[in-house]
């Protein structure tokens, strides 16, 4: 963006009364009513939270900002509005969180109200909108005693001309209703629910997004839409426009290059209008290059201006060289990986703290070497996505599910996904729509994922993230924890891992509660999680070159009692350095390694073992051991269906103990991995020494990297020595060791 629209988006979010006298009011009664806060907490002033426009695509001068303390009551559903109010609430804190300074609970039974008063000098022949940028999950707006309008939905920005209703002088008084049943009704929620466990967290109820009141001419632009086409060399942009005379306006579109004039059009509202953009500079994580764009409005002797921005940008399902389906970004295939990103903030819920904070979640999220975020089945605030499209990370936005059952709830999900598409599809960093999660409210798959893509064909469509794919949209995407795997190898599609990891790590001090935390999988120090986390990459990098187009992990920070987060809920703690993690994410980006084998497998050759299932003793893993008493069997063992499994010989109680002499010539050169199929946890040993230790199942063989184990391998008489648990389901154990060549210098 140009150092003009920086400049003037600063001014704008500084002034709290740019024009016409309109009042905020202060006061000093509120304080954080939580424990666990982040250190923008500090940052936050009742008298001016929040205080940057907050719409960065469609930015006008004559602005005010209603954030900040507001009376507040929590009455039951259908009574009259209070006669007094319970005390002060910090809009647009969610009335649960900590900012707000209440931290209560509404329930379904109950309506939130909450009220306030502003001053405005007469407006002229100027209109007054009032602008939401969102509230959950039904408000109801009255000015001055006159009902003003209704809005449902919790993740879509509205607006209501308020101009009849104000008084000619003295101050108007702003009054908003709101109700949200979360879990107990049919409406998009996300994770939201009454009584928070596990992946589930707190509840968000009313406004949690900023409130805001501008000046505009009588006939206004009321909406953008701005599509770049690459392949054309333009950009297309319609102006919605509202109010008199707006039909017979003439539009004015200006691009600019770092404040350079580059393209100039005009033409009608409400029709696309061509923005030639000659050789652009296409948008991209590497180079988030944004063109400022300046829209006018000319009817009559009055005009009215916005100012925006746009990316150029392409993104597609193409094959590569090999003939397998890559996500292709301007006409290059490029890997996507990056967290899954649930948005909920220790201090504020929905609502983070400052727009400083905002930017830290991308900023550092960049910094990890991630070149994408899954938006994960919540919409953030406009700012954020301007983040993303400026410090360069491509989006996958899912929509929030719900309860999408019945006419009430497919109807309220079909009409949230349409407002959510309206108020993002603007953003370039936005890649992929994803319309549902692991089956969660999940209907009508394949006509939504149709409707999606007629309605916004410049972007993917994932139809369903995890579990419940029903075979249409751009990807198959699948979940596996800890993973990773992927999906078999489709004709038109890419494969993607839409979620894996989730390894977890408790960081005292910085827990929302400290006797009760989980993840997927947990660790006892940073070190082992780091050493884990460079498992997970190590594999994902060989089904990259099978095939796997992204991966998306679990996840960017603890939430609540979840403590699989890169950093904890608080953002005060990176578990694992982000120059650690980036270049861990960097190697993904380069060929895949190429393993040579050392010792076959059941996939790669029959081979025999010795095996036991009674408990051998401690000495079992020893080169010297005496294993002559052992039965002797073909690799692999386990139970016939299970899924990718080459059994030799059946195996059917709760352990068993494996071990494998074999002779080697010759120390290896490079990285010594272990080529394993497990179901379950398995142990493997080399001469003596553990060199893997696995937990959960896999479906295929996955190669495991070792460190220094081949500093363990002898010329001569070696031992691989194996046991494996099993619990439930299918049951297979295999191994095998195969090297990396080192790297020239």
């Amino acid at each position: 963006m140009t150092k003009r629209l920086i400049r003037a988006l600063s001014l704008f979010s500084a002034t709290l009364a740019l024009w016409g006298g309109i009042v905020a009011r202060g006061d000093d009664a509120w304080k954080p009513q939580g424990k666990l806060l982040t250190k923008f907490a500090a940052d936050v002033r009742p008298e001016s939270p929040l205080p940057e426009y907050p719409r960065p695509q469609m930015v006008r001068g004559q602005w005010t900002n209603l954030n900040g303390l507001w009376d507040y009551a929590i009455a039951p559903r259908g009574a009259e509005r209070p006669e007094s109010f319970a005390g002060k609430i910090l809009v647009p804190f969610c009335i649960e969180s900590a900012l707000s300074g209440v931290a209560r609970s509404v329930g379904p039974e109950n309506e939130l109200w909450y009220r306030r008063t502003f001053s405005v000098e007469p407006l002229g022949s100027n209109r007054l909108l009032l602008h939401f940028g969102a509230v959950d999950w039904q408000a109801t707006v009255w000015v001055n005693g006159r009902k003003v309008g209704e809005h449902r939905g919790g993740y879509d920005p509205f607006s209501f001309d308020i101009t009849d209703a104000l008084r000619a002088e003295g101050p108007q008084e702003l009054v908003v209703k709101a109700w949200d049943p979360t879990d107990k009704g049919f409406q998009p929620r996300g994770k939201q629910v009454r009584n928070p466990h596990g992946i589930w967290y707190t509840s968000v109820t009313g406004i949690w997004q900023t409130v805001w009141v501008e000046k505009v001419p009588a006939a206004a632009i009321s909406g953008l839409t701005i599509t770049p086409d690459v392949d054309n060399q333009c950009v297309r942009v319609t102006v919605a426009a509202a109010g008199k005379g707006a039909e017979q306006g003439q539009v004015e579109l200006t691009a600019l290059a770092a404040g350079a004039e580059v393209g100039v059009a005009r033409g009608k509202p409400d029709q696309p209008i061509e923005l030639k953009i000659p050789q652009p500079r296409l948008w991209s994580p590497d180079d988030p290059f944004l063109y400022d764009l300046k829209v006018r409005l000319i009817s009559g002797e009055t005009a009215d201006e916005v100012a925006s921005y746009f990316g150029m940008r392409k993104i597609e399902v193409h094959k590569d060289e090999a003939g397998l389906n890559r996500l292709f970004l301007n006409g290059r295939a490029l890997f996507h990986i990056g967290p899954l990103d649930q948005g909920f903030w220790p201090d504020g819920l929905y609502t983070a703290p400052t727009d400083e904070a905002l930017k830290f979640d991308v900023e550092i999220t960049r910094k990890m070497g991630f070149n994408m975020a899954r938006k994960h089945v919540k919409v953030e605030p406009a700012r954020w996505y301007y983040w993303c499209d400026k410090l360069g990370l491509m989006v996958w936005q899912d929509m929030p599910s719900g309860n999408n059952g019945g006419d009430e709830g497919r109807a309220n999900f079909r009409r949230e996904w349409k407002a959510v598409i309206d108020a993002l599809r603007n953003y370039p960093s936005i890649v992929m729509w994803v319309p549902f999660n692991e089956g969660w409210g999940q209907h009508n798959t394949e006509e939504i994922t149709q409707w999606t893509k007629q309605y916004d064909p410049t972007r993917l469509v994932n139809n369903a993230s995890g579990w419940t794919d029903a075979g249409v949209g751009d990807v198959h995407d699948i979940h596996a924890y800890p993973g990773p795997a992927m999906p078999k190898l489709e004709e038109n599609r890419a494969v993607v891992l839409g979620e894996f990891g989730g390894l977890g790590l408790v960081v005292r001090g910085h827990l929302w509660q400290e006797d009760k935390n989980w993840g997927y999988r947990s660790f006892a120090d940073a070190a082992e999680l780091e050493n884990a986390y460079e498992g997970l990459m190590l594999l994902l990098h060989p089904l990259i070159g099978k095939g796997l187009a992204a991966a998306v992990y679990t996840q960017t920070t603890d939430v609540e009692i979840e403590v699989n987060g890169l950093l904890t809920y608080d953002r005060a703690v990176m578990k694992i350095p982000p120059q650690r993690l980036a270049e861990m994410h960097a190697v993904l980006h380069q060929p895949p390694p190429k393993l040579k084998t050392l010792l076959p497998n059941a996939q790669e050759g029959k081979h025999t073992w010795r095996y036991t299932t009674a408990e051998p003793g401690k000495s079992w893993t020893q080169p010297d051991f005496d294993d002559k008493g052992w039965a002797e069997g073909v690799g692999g063992f386990g139970t016939a269906g299970t899924p990718g499994a080459i059994v030799g010989t059946e195996w059917k109680t709760e352990r068993i103990w494996l071990r494998r002499e074999f002779e080697f010539d010759s120390r290896p050169l490079g990285r010594l991995y272990v080529t394993i199929h497990h179901d379950e946890d398995a142990e493997v040993y080399l001469n003596g020494q553990r060199i893997a230790d696995v937990k959960g199942f896999t479906t295929d063989y996955a190669a495991v990297p070792t460190r220094d184990a081949q500093k363990l391998l002898r010329k001569g008489r070696n031992v691989l020595a194996v046991c494996c648990r099993q619990t439930k389901g299918g049951q297979y154990i295999d191994a095998g060791l195969a090297e990396v060549a080192a790297e020239k210098k």
